[in-house]
């Protein structure tokens, strides 16, 4: 401990009533305690900079290295206008907005982030973020079990991603929700619909699904979905990856009761895996058992308008044992980056980025399945990630690839022995066409 004048620490400890700092670490067994940390010598701040550039050289970024890895995190160019307002002080040193001193400001910002996913979603009422979507899932399972009654099982699809799956098995533990799983269809790659209304009956809370979906396919028959669930009274929980919302019908016109989604790419970075937003809409009549919290729009005592807390749902808060969540936080920088992101994008900007993804990956899959060995796995209408069926070892196709400076598609054969042999591919906006023909020109020279 490091007091610089020796005056005042003298006087700090006699107050104490000890006579050292060592004293104060008293109770500690010597066995336990760290004598000394080997650290090596300290340096200068211009020999630290010195050093930190020298590390920094060492990263490979997205224009070094093109990445077509599929199934998770992708890149999508977020516009200067994004980093410049969520670095403002204002927002970024703000005290996370679930308590009363939260500025009118920040409470604003958020109040628009929940109009706007409600926008896009078609859903009457939007919290304003939860972590990612993935624990979004978790809350809709929870959600659906507390509207249902307490019903049993809660039925997904198996083509949603494997951390998905052990985050909401985590989360339905401590109400032990039964998980059931509906096989996707070999050919299309969407749900297996007779399975699903085989498995969905009067003991199923909720029916969870997404559009587009772990392997990129739409779900062309959502509508049949819906109807199968609501049609044994159970919640309809519609996944969505939010750029796709701007060229896909929204999750409202199927009747979906519950929307959830991931919304990173909504204006974030990448982040090395990072913070992320969870997104999560309902309809209005299950507006009390809603994660998380809500802003609301009112006025003042002196008429004018005004932005304030208007549902608190973590059990620290007035609820107490009757919380619906224990969600700590929102994301609440992340979903201002998405306000920011599609104020600048508009409905029009959205739609055209949707066209671009769906467009990039299109010409994506040409180009690979132009090449002998390699092939489409699924028939079904995708969106900007689709499964390569190839006739080589994964493994090393990925690792020459990387000795060319590409980063190929996920092996996904690991969560699903059934797709021996596939690759996931994910393709944005931020893919050239000099991207795809290098993929192409290394994927000739590596299996020929």
């Amino acid at each position: 401990m490091f007091i610089p004048n020796k005056t005042k620490k003298e006087e700090m400890l006699k107050q104490i009533g000890v006579k050292s700092i060592e004293d104060l670490f008293s109770d500690i067994p010597d066995s336990v305690k760290i004598k000394e940390i080997a650290l090596p010598k300290g340096f200068s701040q211009v020999d630290v900079k010195k050093k930190l550039r020298e590390v920094g050289r060492e990263n490979v970024t997205f224009y070094d290295m093109p990445c077509f890895l599929g199934g998770g995190i992708k890149q999508h160019f977020v516009p200067s206008v994004v980093k410049e307002i969520v670095s403002r002080s204002e927002f970024l040193t703000s005290y996370t907005p679930y308590q009363a001193e939260a500025s009118q400001g920040m409470l604003q910002a958020m109040f628009e982030y929940q109009s706007i996913i409600c926008e896009l979603t078609g859903m009457d009422v939007a919290n304003c973020s939860l972590y990612d979507g993935a624990t979004a899932l978790g809350e809709a399972a929870l959600m659906s079990y507390r509207v249902k009654k307490d019903r049993e099982k809660f039925v997904v699809a198996r083509s949603i991603s494997w951390e998905k799956k052990s985050v909401l098995n985590n989360y339905v533990k401590g109400v032990d929700l039964e998980i059931v799983e509906v096989p996707f269809d070999k050919n299309s790659g969407r749900v297996d619909l007779n399975t699903l209304s085989r498995v969905v009956d009067k003991d199923v809370c909720g029916v969870y699904i997404e559009n587009p979906n772990f392997f990129g396919v739409f779900e062309s028959d959502i509508k049949k979905v819906a109807d199968i669930a609501h049609e044994n009274d159970a919640l309809f929980v519609v996944g969505v990856d939010p750029i796709s919302l701007g060229i896909a019908r929204s999750p409202g016109e199927f009747d979906a009761d519950i929307v959830i989604g991931d919304g990173r790419a909504l204006g974030n970075e990448m982040s090395f895996g990072g913070s992320s937003l969870g997104i999560f809409a309902c309809k209005k009549e299950y507006l009390r058992q809603l994660p998380g919290r809500i802003i609301g729009a009112t006025k003042d005592k002196n008429g004018k308008r005004a932005f304030c807390m208007t549902l608190q749902t973590r059990e620290q808060h007035i609820r107490r044992g009757k919380a619906t969540s224990n969600i700590c936080t929102n994301e609440g920088l992340n979903a201002l980056a998405a306000v920011v992101y599609l104020s600048w994008l508009g409905g029009t900007g959205l739609w055209e980025l949707a066209a671009v993804n769906m467009e990039n990956a299109r010409r994506c899959l040409e180009t690979i399945t132009s090449i002998n060995g390699f092939r489409r796995r699924f028939t079904g209408e995708f969106f900007n990630e689709f499964v390569i069926e190839s006739d080589f070892d994964l493994n090393k196709l990925n690792k020459k690839l990387l000795d060319k400076g590409i980063i190929g598609g996920l092996d996904i054969s690991k969560w699903y022995p059934e797709l021996e042999n596939c690759l996931l591919f994910g393709v944005t906006e931020m893919h050239s066409y000099d991207d795809m023909n290098k993929l192409a020109s290394a994927l000739k020279e590596v299996v020929s």
